[in-house]
C-alpha cells in the first residue's frame, strides 16, 4: 500500500483531473490511501502528520519529499516501491516539513533541485509512482 499524506487539498481543477487520472491507473497496481492535512504552520501540521504514521520501526517505510533529500531516478524509485510492501510519503505545505517530520523519515526524496509548489509536487509524486510500478511491470510507459 501506498500512502500520500499531503498538506492543503488541490484546488486547480486541471490538477484534479490529473490526479484523478493517475489514482486510476494505479487501481491495478497498489492500493493507493491520501490524506490531506489542513494547511496551517509547520510544527502543527508536522504534528498531524506524525500522528498518522505508525512507529518508527514498524511496517511502513516513510519518505519525506524535501529539496535537501536524496535525488534518484525513476529506475530507482521503482526499486523502492518494489522492495517495501507499505510506504508513507509525505509531502508538507508551502512552509516545507517540520524538522520532527524530518527526523521521523526513513528517507528525504527530492523530486528535483527546482521549488515547486507542494499541489504540483503532489502530482509529480503521483506520476513518478505510476512510472515506477510500470517500470516493475515492464510496461512500455518508462523508455530508457
Amino acid at each position: 500500500m501506498i500512502r500520500v499524506l499531503a498538506v492543503g487539498k488541490l484546488k486547480d481543477r486541471r490538477l484534479i483531473a490529473l490526479a484523478d487520472d493517475y489514482r486510476r491507473r494505479l487501481r491495478s497496481s497498489t492500493t493507493l490511501r491520501e490524506v490531506e492535512l489542513r494547511d496551517q504552520d509547520p510544527g502543527r501540521e508536522g504534528r498531524r502528520m506524525l500522528d498518522q504514521l505508525a512507529p518508527p520501526g514498524g511496517h511502513e517505510r516513510v519518505i519525506a519529499l524535501d529539496e535537501r533529500g536524496d535525488q534518484l531516478t525513476s529506475r530507482e524509485l521503482a526499486r523502492v516501491l518494489g522492495d517495501h510492501g507499505s510506504i508513507a510519503f509525505l509531502i508538507g505545505g508551502a512552509d516545507g516539513l517540520s524538522d520532527a517530520v524530518r527526523d521521523r523519515a526513513d528517507q528525504l526524496l527530492s523530486l528535483s533541485r527546482l521549488t515547486f509548489p507542494h499541489e504540483l509536487a503532489r502530482i509529480l509524486l503521483l506520476e513518478q509512482i505510476y512510472r515506477g510500478f510500470s517500470i516493475l511491470r515492464g510496461s512500455p510507459y518508462h523508455r530508457d
